[in-house]
């Protein structure tokens, strides 16, 4: 006999017949109580269906303070009320939401206070792949339509972070993975935030972990066991599993809090086949855990290679500039023609100059006694004619002065710069360095190692001084021959 004429069969039992299978059968004309009709009726119910499997949409979906999840299931045509202990809500493999198509399978009771009928949840399954995919889709539209996905949003992974936080489970074989891999590539602080990565409490850890490791200031947050610094890169991380098993990581909570971390994010949840709403909102995308390890930190031996070859270039640059730059400076010195010659072009200028003033001097003069004895008939007092002349001297003399003047100036100024770049190019400022220049006894200047040697006594010049010395000249070519003194038995 099926459930359901089972339940026909029961529905329709005579009053007596009812009462002789599920309760003592009261006396005649007796009213029955509000509470043993509803005790009938549930022991009915439950001794008629006792466990079923029933599949339907989820609405009404609520999470009470106790842990306890109420909903119902409806189809088109009904609903029925049903209910999920808390005991058992932590024990499912996906989280339940609003809209999803599952088969719940549990005890069919009533609930007397209410004169209601409702099943009690025991274990809960998708109504197929297809469900949870067509839930995934219109989810992934949705936030996609609000601009949670755009490329724009996305910020850069810092190239070498001083601190990694990382979202996932303490005791699973992830993190320990992408502690080995860091630890491998350049060791770097990680900080982990401890999380289930499954089941129906999984997705609010891991949305808190995100928004935790944001909340940490820039200058980090001040604890009893020491500062705790802010991460500059934070890894959401779970290894492979089902569609049912990520799940957590298409909750709509977690995406926002990745697409809103101001941590650039990465994340690695799964095998690379495996793809999640959080990848969309992520930063950057690793196809596992050990990958996210890898584009977190680089390889501490490359840095170190790079620098080298760096520092090499860099170097023979420098080098090859200096080179260069002492080279110029050679040729430079070589087109200075010599301070004497200089000097004697400027004074020859100067003499000239002051030669052609002199005479045009004498030449105003003569001009103005020739004007005063033109005048002197006109003038009534000789002492106004002077004075006349004076003035009219001093006017016409005052530009040529100024010119002289503006004229030596110039002229010592030229003096001075050359002067300064002759002395630059002096051989005296080498030897100030620490260099000697080797010259004979009457003061010429020895250019070889060979000409040395055709000199007894040469002069060291240095900076601050003269020093004489001697050398082995003297000896006859013959000095580099063996001698062996037959008597003292040595070599001379």
């Amino acid at each position: 006999m099926t459930t359901k004429s089972l339940f026909m069969e029961t529905a329709f039992l005579k009053d007596d017949e009812c009462f002789g299978k599920i309760a003592p059968k009261p006396e005649k004309d007796a009213p029955l109580s509000v509470s043993a009709l509803s005790s009938a009726l549930r022991d009915c119910i439950e001794k008629t269906f006792g466990f079923v499997k029933i599949q339907g949409e989820i609405s009404g979906l609520k999470k009470a303070a106790s842990g306890h999840l109420y909903f119902a299931l409806k189809d088109t045509q009904a609903v029925i009320d049903a209910v999920c202990w808390r005991s058992t809500a932590g024990k499912l493999s996906i989280p339940l939401e609003e809209g999803m198509e599952v088969v719940c399978t549990g005890k069919v009771t009533a609930y007397p206070s209410r004169s209601k009928y409702q099943i009690i949840v025991d274990s809960v399954q998708t109504a197929g792949i297809g469900t949870l995919l067509k839930l995934l889709e219109e989810r992934r539209q949705k936030l996609q339509t609000e601009g949670l996905f755009a490329p724009e949003r996305k910020k850069k992974i810092p190239f070498l972070p001083n601190v990694i936080g990382v979202v996932t489970s303490p005791t699973g074989a992830v993190i320990r993975d992408i502690l080995h891999r860091i630890n491998e590539r350049f060791p770097t602080r990680v900080i982990l935030w401890p999380s289930l990565v499954q089941g129906e409490d999984a997705a609010p850890q891991i949305a808190a972990g995100i928004r935790g490791f944001n909340a940490i200031p820039e200058d980090g947050l001040q604890t009893p066991e020491g500062i705790i610094p802010r991460p500059d890169v934070i890894i959401v991380a779970r290894g492979g599993g089902s569609l049912e098993d990520l799940w957590c990581f298409n909750d709509e909570d977690v995406v926002r809090a990745a697409a809103a971390s101001e941590i650039p994010l990465i994340s690695a949840v799964g095998h690379e086949t495996d793809t999640t709403l959080i990848d969309y909102a992520s930063d950057l995308r690793a196809p596992t855990p050990t990958g996210a390890a890898e584009k977190a930190v680089p390889v501490r031996l490359e840095i170190s290679a790079m620098l080298n070859t760096q520092t090499l270039r860099m170097t023979g640059a420098f080098s090859k500039q200096l080179e260069a730059n002492r080279n110029l400076l050679t040729g430079l010195a070589r087109g200075l023609p010599p301070l004497d010659r200089i000097i004697a072009d400027y004074a020859l200028k100067m003499d000239d100059r002051t030669e052609r003033l002199q005479n045009a001097v004498s030449v105003l003069i003569s001009q103005d006694g020739l004007l005063l004895e033109k005048t002197a008939g006109r003038l009534k007092h000789p002492d106004d004619i002077v004075l006349t002349a004076q003035n009219a001297l001093s006017l016409l003399s005052r530009p040529f002065e100024t010119a002289r003047q503006n004229f030596l100036n110039a002229c010592e100024t030229r003096l001075q710069t050359a002067v300064r770049i002759l002395e630059s190019c002096s051989y005296k400022r080498i030897l100030e360095r620490g260099f000697a220049l080797v010259a004979t006894a009457e003061g010429k200047s020895v250019e070889s190692a060979s000409e040395a040697e055709k000199h007894k006594h040469l002069t060291l010049v240095f900076a601050d001084g003269n020093t004489n010395v001697h050398t082995n000249a003297a000896k006859p070519a013959a000095k580099h021959k063996k001698v062996i003194d037959d008597k003292q038995g040595k070599l001379l």
